[in-house]
Order: structure tokens, then sequence, then C-alpha cells
């Protein structure tokens, strides 16, 4: 045995030790944000061994319900569901949690309340698990005012007031991604540890990327500013080489390809889905809020994304978010539609 690399490897920075050196620069925190982190992790580790087990554990398939969107809930999406709600309850730190999968929020009893609310999407591109690609969950964290009867207006803000957001993938690896408003960092699970080890510290975007990410099946139904943006993806003007494209479906997958790459992610309006597809809270939010602390942008066709108020806890809004320069080209051809 090779006890020298062995012994290097207790020497690796953990997420929780990541997150505890972050509290240590707050004197004033009490660990209740490191508590509920902890959790939210417990949680993806739940589910990744989950998703690697599906196919052998039967949870494949659907579980006969449908979820407030309409989607056909798989076996998975209910369990995954369920294992965060039970881990961020237990936390002892939450008193909102909005999921995806359940149609009203959910208050939790004052015994066991905190000051975070938690938007999520428990596991986002959950039809694609029968053919093995990559899906997630995605998070965000927000804290309510002080001392007040917490109420759906705590979870009602803008995205820019998220104290932290993130999503952990379940593809080939299990990558964490996180930011708590200081930078991204990514962080991939040792299985033999059962550690989230940090893997990408500090991950900035490309400036401009050469990859443009959008279903192109819904194109006759777009609106002229995204037409047009990928019209000069495929057919440059200016003497560049045409923009590849990916595209997999799976909003996880496709953002963590761009924030690594660089490049545009695009779901726009169109005639079928006026406002956009993506739900605000719990997948543009977080998502925009990654983007723009790894120094890219996020735009929704009128606003910055960030800049948003949700009304509704379902609300879905449009989105383009990645590297700075390819955001800020779409922004101009909406601003030159305005003027029109």
């Amino acid at each position: 045995m090779d006890h020298s690399a062995d012994a290097h490897r207790t020497d690796l920075m953990t997420i929780t030790r990541f997150v505890l050196n972050e509290q240590s620069k707050h004197p004033e925190s009490r660990g209740d944000f490191s508590i509920l982190l902890s959790h939210i992790v417990l949680g993806c580790k739940f589910v990744c061994t989950a998703v690697n087990k599906a196919g052998l554990a039967k949870l494949l398939g659907l579980a006969g319900e449908t979820n407030v969107q309409g989607e056909d809930q798989k076996k998975l999406d209910v369990l995954s569901n369920e294992v965060f709600i039970k881990a961020l309850v237990s936390s002892g730190r939450t008193c909102i949690l909005v999921s995806e999968e359940d149609e009203e929020a959910t208050f939790v009893e004052p015994a066991k309340r905190g000051k975070y609310c938690v938007v999520f999407d428990p596991l986002d591109g959950s039809s694609n698990i029968d053919c093995g690609v990559s899906i997630g969950t995605i998070f965000g964290i927000y804290m309510i005012k002080d001392g007040h009867e917490p109420t759906l207006d705590d979870v009602l803000q803008p995205g820019k007031n998220m104290l932290a957001a993130g999503y952990c993938m379940y593809g080939s690896s299990c990558t964490l991604v996180l930011s708590t408003g200081s930078g991204v960092n990514g962080f991939t699970l040792d299985p033999s540890l059962g550690e989230f080890i940090l893997t990408h510290p500090d991950i900035k975007i490309p400036k401009k990327g050469k990859i443009y990410s959008v279903n192109e099946g819904n194109a006759k139904n777009w609106d002229g500013p995204t037409s047009e943006y990928v019209q000069k993806c495929k057919y440059p003007t200016d003497g560049s080489s045409p923009k590849s494209l990916r595209y997999i479906g799976s909003m996880v997958a496709d953002v963590h390809r761009t924030l690594l790459y660089g490049g545009i992610f695009l779901y726009p309006a169109d005639k079928k889905s006026p406002n956009g597809k993506l739900r605000v809270l719990y997948e543009v939010f977080p998502m925009s809020f990654l983007m723009e602390q790894a120094g890219g942008q996020s735009f929704t066709g009128k606003q910055r994304a960030l800049d948003l108020v949700p009304k509704k806890i379902h609300e879905r809004a449009p989105i383009f978010l990645g590297s700075y320069d390819d955001v800020e080209e779409i922004k101009k051809l909406y601003a030159a539609e305005e003027q029109n």
C-alpha cells in the first residue's frame, strides 16, 4: 500500500471544509447556513445513488401521477422530491420550501423552522433518465426578513436577492456547482470517500464562446431577434466561423457545458409558450445567479433575469444566458426591435 499517497488524499478541499472556510470569513455567523448546505449536499448524494441504481431498482418509468406542470411524473422525481423535502425540513434551518413537483409551497412547522427559504427542482431533465443522459438538481436559497411569520412573499423575491444557488449534475461523474455570492466553485463526488472534492475552483466563463444551445425544433414559432441571432450563429456575416450547435435538452447539462466552455444557452419565448418554458424561481434564477457570478450574463428578452420579480411560485420566463459577449449580442437585437 502506498501510505504517502493515502496521506496526501486527506489534504483534499472537501465541500464541508470549503463551506466552513467561507463561514470563518463572517465572524458573526452562527453556522446555520453551513448546516443547511450540508443537508442539501446529503440530499444530492442520496439522489446520485438512486439515479445510478435506477435501472436496477425498477425506479424508471411513470409513477402514474402528473405533477403541477402537467408532466408525467417519473418515479425518480417523486423519490428525489421526498428526499430533498425531508433533508431540508430536518435541517431545522428552513421555513418555506418551493419544489417544482409540488403545486403549493411547503411551510415548515414552527418547531423545526429556520430563517431560510429554499427553491428547488429536485430532478431536472428526468425525461432523459431512460436513455442515460445527464440530469440534475437545481436549488436557490433566500433568507426571510427578520421577525415575522413567513409568507409566500418571502420567496417571491427577485433573483438578485438570493444568498446562494447551485446545481448538482448526475452524469458520468456527480458534480456539484455552488455559489454563495463570491464566485463559483465546482466539486466532484469521490465515491470511494463519499465526499465532494473541490475540482473546479473559481469557475470563470469565457468572455465569448463558440457554441449555441437551443431547441431548433421550435424555430417556426420564434420571434424576430431569436431567429436573427440563431441565423447569425450559423451564417456569420463578419467573416468569423459559424458556432457549433449543442443541445442536450437537460438544462443542468446544457448550462454546465456553457459555464465551462462558454457560449450561449437560450430557451426563448415563442408563439406556443409566450412566457417561455423554464420556471423563474428554481431554474432561471439559480442558473442566472451562477452565470453572473462566473462573469457571464443572463437576460429574459426584456431585462436582466435576476431583476425579475415573480408573482407566482411556478411562473415561467424566457432565458438567454452564457458568455458576456454572446448575451450582449442578443440584447442588442432585442433593443433594435424595441426601437423599431
